[in-house]
Protein backbone atom coordinates (compact mmCIF):
# COMPACT_ATOMS: atom_id res chain seq x y z
CA UNK A 1 0.00 0.00 0.00
CA UNK A 2 3.16 2.77 0.88
CA UNK A 3 4.87 1.65 -2.46
CA UNK A 4 1.39 2.72 -4.33
CA UNK A 5 1.14 5.87 -2.15
CA UNK A 6 4.54 6.66 -2.82
CA UNK A 7 3.78 6.23 -6.60
CA UNK A 8 0.94 8.19 -7.13
CA UNK A 9 2.17 11.05 -4.92
CA UNK A 10 5.59 10.85 -7.62
CA UNK A 11 2.97 10.92 -10.59
CA UNK A 12 1.41 13.82 -9.53
CA UNK A 13 4.60 15.56 -8.67
CA UNK A 14 5.54 15.15 -12.33
CA UNK A 15 2.65 16.21 -13.46
CA UNK A 16 2.81 19.63 -11.38
CA UNK A 17 5.81 20.25 -12.65
CA UNK A 18 5.37 19.74 -16.15
CA UNK A 19 2.48 22.07 -15.91
CA UNK A 20 4.77 24.32 -14.19
CA UNK A 21 7.05 24.06 -17.10
CA UNK A 22 4.66 24.61 -19.37
CA UNK A 23 3.58 28.22 -17.77
CA UNK A 24 6.88 29.23 -17.51
CA UNK A 25 7.64 28.11 -20.81
CA UNK A 26 4.58 30.41 -22.01
CA UNK A 27 5.50 33.48 -19.70
CA UNK A 28 8.68 33.55 -21.14
CA UNK A 29 7.69 33.66 -24.90
CA UNK A 30 4.75 36.10 -24.09
CA UNK A 31 7.49 38.64 -22.78
CA UNK A 32 9.62 38.10 -25.67
CA UNK A 33 6.99 38.52 -28.30
CA UNK A 34 6.15 41.74 -26.61
CA UNK A 35 9.68 42.84 -26.02
CA UNK A 36 10.19 42.19 -29.80
CA UNK A 37 6.62 44.21 -30.89
CA UNK A 38 7.92 47.12 -28.17
CA UNK A 39 11.32 47.42 -30.40
CA UNK A 40 9.00 47.16 -33.69
CA UNK A 41 6.76 49.41 -32.71
CA UNK A 42 10.15 52.18 -31.68
CA UNK A 43 11.27 51.44 -34.93
CA UNK A 44 8.69 52.16 -36.69
CA UNK A 45 7.95 56.15 -35.38
CA UNK A 46 8.29 58.47 -37.80
CA UNK A 47 8.18 62.73 -37.39
CA UNK A 48 7.02 64.67 -40.83
CA UNK A 49 9.38 67.84 -40.86
CA UNK A 50 9.58 70.92 -43.46
CA UNK A 51 13.37 71.02 -45.06
CA UNK A 52 15.38 73.93 -45.91
CA UNK A 53 13.74 73.65 -49.52
CA UNK A 54 10.35 73.88 -48.34
CA UNK A 55 9.91 69.79 -49.21
CA UNK A 56 7.90 67.52 -46.48
CA UNK A 57 10.01 65.05 -45.57
CA UNK A 58 9.10 62.36 -43.51
CA UNK A 59 12.09 60.29 -41.54
CA UNK A 60 12.22 57.81 -38.64
CA UNK A 61 12.42 59.47 -35.68
CA UNK A 62 15.97 59.58 -33.71
CA UNK A 63 17.45 57.39 -36.47
CA UNK A 64 20.66 55.71 -35.46
CA UNK A 65 22.04 55.13 -39.36
CA UNK A 66 22.52 58.38 -41.02
CA UNK A 67 25.18 60.07 -43.49
CA UNK A 68 26.12 63.61 -44.52
CA UNK A 69 26.83 65.08 -47.67
CA UNK A 70 28.03 68.76 -48.85
CA UNK A 71 29.90 70.91 -47.00
CA UNK A 72 29.54 71.73 -43.71
CA UNK A 73 26.62 68.89 -43.40
CA UNK A 74 28.78 66.56 -40.89
CA UNK A 75 29.95 69.53 -38.93
CA UNK A 76 26.84 70.94 -37.96
CA UNK A 77 26.04 66.91 -36.79
CA UNK A 78 29.10 66.89 -34.58
CA UNK A 79 28.12 70.22 -33.47
CA UNK A 80 24.99 68.34 -32.23
CA UNK A 81 26.72 65.47 -30.80
CA UNK A 82 24.90 63.10 -33.43
CA UNK A 83 28.08 61.46 -35.11
CA UNK A 84 27.80 58.62 -33.32
CA UNK A 85 25.12 57.69 -36.18
CA UNK A 86 27.04 58.13 -39.32
CA UNK A 87 27.29 55.11 -41.31
CA UNK A 88 29.27 56.55 -44.06
CA UNK A 89 31.27 59.85 -44.90
CA UNK A 90 32.38 61.60 -48.36
CA UNK A 91 36.31 61.16 -49.16
CA UNK A 92 37.40 64.79 -47.44
CA UNK A 93 37.02 62.55 -44.37
CA UNK A 94 39.56 60.20 -45.28
CA UNK A 95 42.17 62.75 -45.46
CA UNK A 96 44.78 61.77 -42.91
CA UNK A 97 46.74 63.84 -40.99
CA UNK A 98 45.16 67.34 -42.80
CA UNK A 99 44.09 68.47 -39.41
CA UNK A 100 42.27 71.74 -40.86
CA UNK A 101 38.50 70.79 -39.68
CA UNK A 102 38.17 70.92 -35.67
CA UNK A 103 35.09 68.52 -36.21
CA UNK A 104 37.28 66.12 -37.89
CA UNK A 105 40.08 66.66 -35.23
CA UNK A 106 38.17 65.89 -32.63
CA UNK A 107 36.46 62.44 -34.66
CA UNK A 108 39.42 60.89 -36.31
CA UNK A 109 37.19 57.71 -36.16
CA UNK A 110 35.91 59.09 -39.22
CA UNK A 111 39.07 58.37 -41.37
CA UNK A 112 38.18 54.83 -41.07
CA UNK A 113 34.70 55.11 -41.99
CA UNK A 114 33.14 53.44 -45.44
CA UNK A 115 33.25 55.98 -48.33
CA UNK A 116 29.77 57.21 -49.53
CA UNK A 117 31.24 58.74 -52.69
CA UNK A 118 33.39 62.02 -53.00
CA UNK A 119 33.10 65.37 -51.69
CA UNK A 120 31.05 68.39 -52.27
CA UNK A 121 27.79 65.84 -52.52
CA UNK A 122 29.02 63.98 -55.49
CA UNK A 123 28.35 61.13 -53.82
CA UNK A 124 27.55 57.64 -55.28
CA UNK A 125 23.61 56.71 -54.42
CA UNK A 126 24.88 52.57 -55.06
CA UNK A 127 27.35 53.31 -52.22
CA UNK A 128 24.89 54.98 -50.07
CA UNK A 129 22.17 51.99 -50.55
CA UNK A 130 24.89 49.34 -49.61
CA UNK A 131 24.90 51.20 -45.92
CA UNK A 132 21.25 51.05 -45.24
CA UNK A 133 21.13 54.74 -43.63
CA UNK A 134 17.95 55.80 -42.39
CA UNK A 135 18.30 59.14 -43.52
CA UNK A 136 20.32 61.34 -45.62
CA UNK A 137 21.23 65.02 -44.85
CA UNK A 138 22.35 67.36 -47.53
CA UNK A 139 23.55 71.16 -48.03
CA UNK A 140 24.22 72.72 -50.36
CA UNK A 141 21.48 70.49 -52.42
CA UNK A 142 20.85 73.06 -55.62
CA UNK A 143 17.20 72.24 -55.62
CA UNK A 144 14.07 70.34 -54.55
CA UNK A 145 14.48 68.34 -57.85
CA UNK A 146 18.15 67.02 -56.74
CA UNK A 147 16.91 66.22 -53.01
CA UNK A 148 13.47 64.35 -54.75
CA UNK A 149 16.12 62.56 -57.62
CA UNK A 150 18.64 61.41 -55.10
CA UNK A 151 15.62 60.34 -52.60
CA UNK A 152 14.50 57.93 -55.51
CA UNK A 153 17.16 56.60 -56.46
CA UNK A 154 18.27 55.33 -52.79
CA UNK A 155 14.81 54.71 -51.33
CA UNK A 156 15.99 56.12 -48.54
CA UNK A 157 14.44 60.13 -47.07
CA UNK A 158 16.14 63.30 -48.46
CA UNK A 159 16.72 66.25 -45.84
CA UNK A 160 18.04 69.32 -47.85
CA UNK A 161 19.43 72.01 -45.52
CA UNK A 162 20.57 75.41 -46.19
CA UNK A 163 23.80 75.66 -44.42
CA UNK A 164 23.82 79.46 -43.59
CA UNK A 165 26.04 81.57 -41.56
CA UNK A 166 27.09 83.51 -38.78
CA UNK A 167 25.74 87.02 -40.70
CA UNK A 168 23.09 87.71 -42.90
CA UNK A 169 22.47 84.21 -43.21
CA UNK A 170 21.90 83.12 -39.44
CA UNK A 171 17.95 82.35 -39.77
CA UNK A 172 19.04 79.68 -42.22
CA UNK A 173 22.28 78.37 -40.00
CA UNK A 174 19.53 78.31 -36.84
CA UNK A 175 16.95 76.67 -39.23
CA UNK A 176 19.35 74.01 -40.10
CA UNK A 177 19.91 72.80 -36.55
CA UNK A 178 16.70 73.07 -35.44
CA UNK A 179 15.48 70.40 -38.49
CA UNK A 180 18.56 68.11 -37.65
CA UNK A 181 18.41 68.59 -34.35
CA UNK A 182 14.72 67.32 -34.16
CA UNK A 183 15.27 64.39 -36.40
CA UNK A 184 18.31 63.28 -34.35
CA UNK A 185 16.55 63.82 -31.10
CA UNK A 186 18.78 66.81 -30.03
CA UNK A 187 16.10 69.64 -30.05
CA UNK A 188 17.85 71.07 -26.69
CA UNK A 189 21.32 71.16 -28.33
CA UNK A 190 20.43 72.60 -31.15
CA UNK A 191 18.99 75.55 -28.93
CA UNK A 192 22.30 75.68 -26.55
CA UNK A 193 23.86 76.35 -30.05
CA UNK A 194 22.08 79.06 -31.20
CA UNK A 195 22.50 80.55 -27.97
CA UNK A 196 25.65 80.13 -27.71
CA UNK A 197 26.90 81.89 -30.98
CA UNK A 198 23.95 84.74 -30.67
CA UNK A 199 25.58 85.44 -27.13
CA UNK A 200 29.27 84.95 -28.66
CA UNK A 201 28.12 87.95 -31.01
CA UNK A 202 26.40 90.01 -29.01
CA UNK A 203 29.62 90.24 -26.29
CA UNK A 204 31.54 90.77 -29.08
CA UNK A 205 29.81 94.00 -30.59
CA UNK A 206 28.58 95.13 -27.15
CA UNK A 207 32.77 95.52 -26.29
CA UNK A 208 33.24 97.81 -29.33
CA UNK A 209 30.19 99.18 -30.53
CA UNK A 210 30.91 102.98 -28.76
CA UNK A 211 33.91 103.34 -30.38
CA UNK A 212 33.56 106.21 -32.71
CA UNK A 213 34.78 106.05 -36.13
CA UNK A 214 37.49 108.46 -36.26
CA UNK A 215 38.92 106.21 -33.91
CA UNK A 216 38.92 103.55 -35.75
CA UNK A 217 41.97 102.28 -37.36
CA UNK A 218 41.50 100.91 -40.86
CA UNK A 219 42.11 96.68 -41.14
CA UNK A 220 42.03 94.50 -44.21
CA UNK A 221 42.55 90.58 -44.54
CA UNK A 222 43.69 88.87 -47.42
CA UNK A 223 44.50 85.10 -48.50
CA UNK A 224 40.54 84.50 -47.90
CA UNK A 225 40.11 80.57 -48.23
CA UNK A 226 37.57 80.17 -50.95
CA UNK A 227 37.29 76.72 -52.74
CA UNK A 228 40.44 76.37 -51.28
CA UNK A 229 43.64 78.75 -50.73
CA UNK A 230 44.44 82.18 -52.42
CA UNK A 231 47.13 84.84 -52.42
CA UNK A 232 46.99 88.16 -51.01
CA UNK A 233 44.31 90.06 -53.09
CA UNK A 234 41.72 87.43 -52.14
CA UNK A 235 39.53 89.13 -49.06
CA UNK A 236 36.27 89.30 -47.76
CA UNK A 237 34.47 93.08 -47.68
CA UNK A 238 32.47 91.64 -45.32
CA UNK A 239 34.60 89.37 -43.11
CA UNK A 240 32.50 87.91 -39.93
CA UNK A 241 35.24 88.78 -37.26
CA UNK A 242 35.29 92.64 -38.72
CA UNK A 243 31.86 92.93 -38.90
CA UNK A 244 31.31 91.34 -35.37
CA UNK A 245 33.99 93.90 -33.55
CA UNK A 246 32.72 96.80 -35.83
CA UNK A 247 36.39 97.53 -37.15
CA UNK A 248 36.74 99.35 -40.16
CA UNK A 249 37.60 96.90 -43.13
CA UNK A 250 39.26 98.88 -45.58
CA UNK A 251 37.22 96.81 -48.36
CA UNK A 252 34.35 97.09 -47.14
CA UNK A 253 33.75 99.65 -50.64
CA UNK A 254 33.85 96.31 -52.66
CA UNK A 255 30.14 95.36 -51.74
CA UNK A 256 29.22 91.99 -49.96
CA UNK A 257 30.53 89.12 -51.59
CA UNK A 258 34.03 87.38 -51.71
CA UNK A 259 36.18 88.85 -54.35
CA UNK A 260 39.75 89.35 -55.39
CA UNK A 261 40.93 93.28 -55.35
CA UNK A 262 43.57 94.83 -57.09
CA UNK A 263 46.98 95.68 -55.41
CA UNK A 264 46.49 99.08 -56.63
CA UNK A 265 43.12 99.03 -54.58
CA UNK A 266 45.18 97.53 -51.47
CA UNK A 267 47.99 100.63 -52.01
CA UNK A 268 45.54 103.13 -52.28
CA UNK A 269 43.80 102.02 -48.99
CA UNK A 270 46.87 101.43 -46.81
CA UNK A 271 45.68 99.93 -44.38
CA UNK A 272 47.14 100.62 -40.30
CA UNK A 273 46.45 96.56 -39.84
CA UNK A 274 46.72 93.35 -42.05
CA UNK A 275 45.43 90.23 -41.24
CA UNK A 276 46.43 87.11 -43.17
CA UNK A 277 44.42 84.10 -43.56
CA UNK A 278 47.03 81.35 -42.72
CA UNK A 279 44.87 79.32 -45.12
CA UNK A 280 47.28 80.84 -48.03
CA UNK A 281 50.23 78.39 -46.75
CA UNK A 282 48.88 76.09 -48.87
CA UNK A 283 49.75 77.40 -52.30
CA UNK A 284 52.52 79.45 -53.84
CA UNK A 285 52.90 81.95 -53.23
CA UNK A 286 51.27 82.66 -50.04
CA UNK A 287 49.98 86.03 -49.37
CA UNK A 288 52.84 86.16 -46.81
CA UNK A 289 55.72 85.18 -49.82
CA UNK A 290 53.81 88.03 -51.70
CA UNK A 291 54.31 90.57 -48.36
CA UNK A 292 57.53 89.40 -48.01
CA UNK A 293 58.71 89.74 -51.86
CA UNK A 294 56.58 92.55 -53.65
CA UNK A 295 58.17 95.94 -53.50
CA UNK A 296 54.87 97.60 -53.36
CA UNK A 297 53.57 95.73 -50.83
CA UNK A 298 56.70 96.80 -48.99
CA UNK A 299 55.72 100.43 -49.08
CA UNK A 300 52.45 99.64 -47.08
CA UNK A 301 52.10 101.22 -43.54
CA UNK A 302 51.25 97.83 -41.65
CA UNK A 303 54.27 95.85 -43.39
CA UNK A 304 56.88 99.14 -42.45
CA UNK A 305 55.32 98.84 -38.83
CA UNK A 306 55.31 94.92 -38.44
CA UNK A 307 51.10 94.98 -37.93
CA UNK A 308 50.95 91.80 -39.90
CA UNK A 309 49.08 89.09 -37.85
CA UNK A 310 47.94 85.17 -38.94
CA UNK A 311 44.46 84.22 -38.62
CA UNK A 312 42.89 80.70 -38.59
CA UNK A 313 40.82 80.51 -41.96
CA UNK A 314 36.88 80.23 -41.02
CA UNK A 315 36.34 78.96 -44.48
CA UNK A 316 37.63 75.37 -44.71
CA UNK A 317 34.79 73.11 -46.79
CA UNK A 318 32.69 76.15 -45.57
CA UNK A 319 32.31 78.34 -42.82
CA UNK A 320 33.32 76.51 -39.45
CA UNK A 321 31.37 78.89 -37.07
CA UNK A 322 33.38 78.19 -34.03
CA UNK A 323 36.47 79.28 -35.55
CA UNK A 324 34.77 82.79 -37.24
CA UNK A 325 34.08 83.87 -33.55
CA UNK A 326 37.97 82.42 -32.36
CA UNK A 327 38.74 84.45 -35.03
CA UNK A 328 36.69 87.60 -34.06
CA UNK A 329 38.31 87.52 -30.55
CA UNK A 330 41.42 87.37 -31.75
CA UNK A 331 40.96 90.24 -33.99
CA UNK A 332 39.85 91.90 -31.18
CA UNK A 333 42.91 91.58 -29.17
CA UNK A 334 44.92 92.97 -32.00
CA UNK A 335 42.59 96.07 -33.37
CA UNK A 336 41.06 97.11 -29.52
CA UNK A 337 43.70 95.87 -27.07
CA UNK A 338 42.30 97.78 -24.21
CA UNK A 339 38.37 96.05 -24.86
CA UNK A 340 39.75 92.28 -25.21
CA UNK A 341 42.32 92.86 -22.06
CA UNK A 342 40.48 89.85 -20.38
CA UNK A 343 40.44 87.58 -23.29
CA UNK A 344 43.36 84.68 -23.33
CA UNK A 345 43.10 83.75 -27.37
CA UNK A 346 44.74 80.13 -26.82
CA UNK A 347 41.90 79.86 -23.92
CA UNK A 348 39.25 80.96 -25.57
CA UNK A 349 39.97 79.23 -28.70
CA UNK A 350 39.72 75.90 -27.16
CA UNK A 351 36.31 76.99 -24.70
CA UNK A 352 34.95 77.31 -27.98
CA UNK A 353 35.83 74.31 -29.68
CA UNK A 354 35.31 72.34 -26.57
CA UNK A 355 31.74 73.49 -26.24
CA UNK A 356 31.26 72.30 -30.00
CA UNK A 357 33.02 69.36 -29.86
CA UNK A 358 34.08 67.86 -26.62
CA UNK A 359 37.64 68.68 -26.69
CA UNK A 360 40.49 71.21 -27.45
CA UNK A 361 41.43 71.19 -30.90
CA UNK A 362 43.57 74.47 -31.31
CA UNK A 363 46.87 72.96 -30.71
CA UNK A 364 46.78 70.35 -33.87
CA UNK A 365 44.53 72.82 -36.01
CA UNK A 366 47.71 74.97 -35.87
CA UNK A 367 50.02 72.40 -37.15
CA UNK A 368 47.43 71.64 -39.97
CA UNK A 369 48.13 75.62 -41.30
CA UNK A 370 51.59 76.14 -40.08
CA UNK A 371 51.18 77.91 -36.86
CA UNK A 372 48.10 79.86 -35.01
CA UNK A 373 46.50 83.21 -34.38
CA UNK A 374 49.62 85.51 -33.39
CA UNK A 375 52.48 88.39 -35.31
CA UNK A 376 53.87 87.01 -38.59
CA UNK A 377 57.16 88.03 -39.62
CA UNK A 378 58.03 89.52 -42.40
CA UNK A 379 61.92 88.65 -42.64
Amino acid sequence: MISKRYSCVIVILLLLTCVGAGCVGSSTENEASESDESSADKSLETITITDGLGREVTVPKSPERVVCQGAGALRYLCYLGGQAAVVGVEDIEHRKDENRRPYAIANPWLQEMPLIGEYRGNTDPEKIVTLNPEVIFWTYTGSPGDADELSAKTGIPVIALNYGNLGVYKEDMDSSLRIMGEVMGKDERAEELIRFFDSAIEDLNSRTADIPEEEKKSVYVGGIAYAGPHGFQSTEPTYPPFLFINAKNAAAEMGTDHGDTSKEAIMKWDPEILFVDLSTYQTTPSALDELKEDPAYKDLTAVKAGEVYGVLPYNWYTSNQGSVIAASYYVGTVIYPDRFADIDVEAKTDEIYTFLFGEPVYETMKLGFNGGFGKLSLE
